[in-house]
């Protein structure tokens, strides 16, 4: 856990109210995310996961616990902060540079500086000969490129992604890692990362969050010891491997994974 923690949520638990009952999403989840720390959430489906992305962000009220974001305690959605869904929730009318310049319009920053910003992004990530492209002439790989560039033009100190690359194919989505690990090496914000794919985890974390099933609890807080920055081929070493089968051996365990083949043969 880190020493002095920019986002600090303690004892968070959920319940949901519906037709056939109350759900039990989150139940007793403490973890933190220091200043310029790179956090990723794995989990299987349903166990809370976008709910403390929501908790974090002052989207949700919580059942019990407390989020403090600086210091401060969550009671009110949190601005200072950028958040990307799977979905990029791009405006059709707008071209790429407006899409990301809307942070200006929302925020009331200056037009000029958010601009050169807006540009410096989009050309980080090789879409510089697409700003004035609309949304619907571009790939699931660029939009999601122009969201993230959308979240990071202001500068938060904090970002928080949902499956931000779940809808993507491999090729896409690997690109797309190495392409958030260059935008965070950048600048550093605080990150918490919310993903069901146990390697991509592993590649872009300093730490990984291993969820239980719903009810979703904390547990393992594994630190990924592995330079930056980091590159495919790293998912060919040793430690690297050795990070990822322990990650996978919690959904073994819990039977979320199984391998009938293996089940066959010993049975």
């Amino acid at each position: 856990m880190a020493s002095s923690p920019f986002v600090s949520v303690r004892g968070l638990s959920h319940r949901y109210a519906t037709r056939a009952g109350p759900v039990h999403a989150l139940d007793e989840v403490s973890l933190d995310v220091g200043a310029g720390e790179f956090v990723a959430v794995v989990g299987p489906s349903g166990c809370g996961k976008t709910t403390l992305l929501l908790a974090v962000a002052g989207l949700l009220a919580p059942s019990e616990g407390t989020v403090t974001i600086g210091g401060a305690r969550v009671e009110r959605p949190f601005t200072d902060v950028g958040i990307v869904f799977q979905d990029p929730v791009l405006l059709d009318w707008r071209d790429v540079l407006a899409n990301v310049m809307l942070q200006a319009d929302v925020r009331g920053l200056d037009r000029d500086a958010t601009r050169e910003r807006s540009r410096a992004l989009l050309a980080r990530v090789g879409l510089d000969g697409f700003l004035h492209r609309h949304p619907y002439e571009l790939s699931g790989g660029m939009r999601q490129r122009v969201s993230i560039c959308r979240a990071l033009v202001h500068e938060p100190p904090l970002l928080l992604m949902d499956e931000p690359f779940g809808a993507l194919d491999a090729l896409t989505r690997e690109q797309m890692n190495l392409d958030l690990q260059d935008l965070w090496l950048a600048r550093r914000p605080g990150v918490l990362f919310v993903t069901h794919a146990i390697e991509e985890a592993v590649f872009l974390a300093s730490r990984v969050i291993v969820m239980t099933p719903r009810p979703g609890r904390v547990a393992a807080d594994i630190a990924i010891d592995l330079p930056r920055p980091r590159h495919p081929e790293m998912r060919e070493w040793p430690a690297f491997g050795h990070h990822a089968r322990t990650i996978r051996g919690y959904f073994e365990q819990w039977g979320v994974l199984r391998d009938r083949t293996l089940a066959e043969a010993a049975g």
